[in-house]
């Protein structure tokens, strides 16, 4: 008996970490895993651009609301869809649509799943939805009478969007992803940086590495579905990869595993770091309308020459919209440090619909991913 005790003590002490874990992971997230509302608050008209209202069907059933802005005189010709970051929307994406427009693309702007005029979604939101989303505009933009062909641009958790959206679609012509996170563990990892959370590399990157599958565990998705990494050896078409040497949010490093995924494949790799640029607002460095547009023209053979569509789109003033009061992001929400495990473990500090919907760990050996909620997202 006394041995049966010790063993069970010693089985017992084995596992509590491990149950701690699991509770963290649940309760990340419930918090973690549901955006902020925030509606669209301008349209194109009032950056003076035409536009019609439309549809963006999905393969699961959903009707997404988007934005089809034509080129200039509505020719025939290539277009690109753009897919918006973590709580934000598809006006924030408008300072770009003005440069593609002024390139002579045909644009389409889409509210993914959970962001923006859509209803909240009662599963987390994850990369796969995002690349799930961004595969829809493209086919409602590559559907249009008027679109030849047509690339993905993203932005952030859409520009995951756009490489996942790439792998699945090899009619894709291009795309072009900005501040894109590597993959689904190490964006957890970055977001207990963000949070404050005083975890140490030792401890937090096995956490990570949990988190991460219990993340996705509703969704039913692999941490290789939703991996930019795996989705960029899967992609022939070609691809430039923007981020701002300055971005905290997706730290430039990200930018380097991706390229090194890719040169080792063999296939030419485009990349911009802009010195000084964040997260969110690199559209307002003309470097990064001139490389984008010229990128696209080459891609997209046309309408324009590249260095025409580089100079038109260097042109166009760029920049930031305002952005009216709106609720605090889940970010902007955390104390940080022990403050935030204390409001982890606390019922107040949970999200009711799914801090609670499992109790029991899976086994380990069980493979599902996660994301975030990252607060520059804000711009898309």
């Amino acid at each position: 008996m006394p041995i049966l005790r010790r063993a069970g003590i010693l089985a017992a002490i084995t596992a509590a970490p491990f149950a701690l874990a699991y509770r963290f992971a649940l309760l990340y997230r419930g918090r973690a895993g549901y955006p902020t509302p925030r509606p669209p608050q301008l349209t194109p008209a009032d950056l003076g651009l035409a536009y019609d209202d439309v549809p963006v069907p999905t393969t699961d059933g959903l009707t997404l609301p988007g934005w089809f802005v034509p080129a200039d005189g509505s020719p025939v010709g290539p277009g690109v869809a753009l897919v918006h970051g973590w709580e934000s929307a598809r006006d924030r994406l408008l300072p770009m649509v003005q440069f593609l427009h002024a390139a002579g693309f045909h644009c389409l702007v889409v509210d993914v799943r959970g962001h923006g005029a859509n209803p909240a979604e009662i599963l987390p939101i994850t990369a796969g939805e995002f690349g799930a989303d961004a595969l829809a505009a493209w086919r409602a933009l590559d559907a249009r009478p008027e679109v030849t062909g047509g690339a993905v641009l993203g932005h952030s958790m859409g520009a995951i969007g756009a490489i996942l959206a790439a792998a699945a679609e090899p009619r894709i012509a291009a795309v072009v992803a900005t501040s894109s996170p590597a993959d689904p563990w190490r964006l957890t990892r970055q977001t207990f940086r963000l949070a404050r959370l005083p975890f140490p590399d030792p401890i937090a990157y096995p956490l990570a590495w949990l988190t991460t599958r219990v993340y996705l565990r509703p969704r039913g998705h692999r941490v290789s579905d939703i991996s930019a990494t795996d989705a960029l050896r899967r992609i022939a078409a070609p691809v430039l990869l923007i981020h701002g040497s300055a971005d905290t949010v997706v730290p430039v490093g990200h930018l380097d595993r991706l390229a090194r995924i890719v040169s080792a494949t063999g296939r030419p790799i485009e990349r911009l770091v802009l010195d000084g640029g964040q997260h969110s607002w690199l559209y307002e460095f003309p470097l990064y309308r001139r490389t984008v547009a010229a990128f696209l023209a080459r891609a997209l053979a046309g309408p324009l020459a590249p260095d025409e569509a580089a100079a038109r789109a260097e042109a166009v003033d760029a920049h930031r919209l305002p952005d009216t009061v709106r609720p605090p992001t889940q970010i902007e929400q955390e104390p940080g440090g022990f403050r935030s495990l204390a409001r982890l473990a606390t019922p107040r500090g949970r999200r009711g619909r799914d801090a609670d919907a499992e109790t029991t760990p899976p086994a380990i050996g069980d493979d599902d991913p996660a994301t975030l909620a990252l607060g520059q997202e804000l711009v898309g």
